[in-house]
């Protein structure tokens, strides 16, 4: 579990098309362009700074990811915004911030 207030490198990808206006765990409306993101155990509602080359603050509303070695997964909108989206899966700084 990350406490609030700690940085750790993550393991990160993005997913968008295919999700896009699906319901994600919470029972929300996916929007690959809003500032979410899926993890395994972290509270609906949690918000995390996420850091690339750029940072956003992301909310967690969905569950995820579910492929080995991977921890969160961002909204697409925030991979491009942070610079993330060419790189589509590798090492992000997160911060949790509540």
């Amino acid at each position: 579990m990350i406490g609030v207030g700690t940085t750790l490198l993550l393991m990160a990808s993005w997913y968008g098309p295919g999700f896009h206006g699906n319901l994600t765990a919470n029972g929300e409306r996916y929007n690959q362009y809003a500032n979410t993101a899926a993890h395994k155990t972290l509270p609906f509602g949690t918000k995390l700074e996420v850091c690339y080359q750029g940072c956003e603050v992301v909310r967690i509303n969905d569950r995820g990811p579910f492929i080995p070695g991977r921890s969160l997964d961002i909204s697409k909108g925030t991979a491009e915004r942070i610079g993330f989206i060419h790189s589509g899966i590798g090492q992000v700084k997160v911060t949790r911030l509540n």
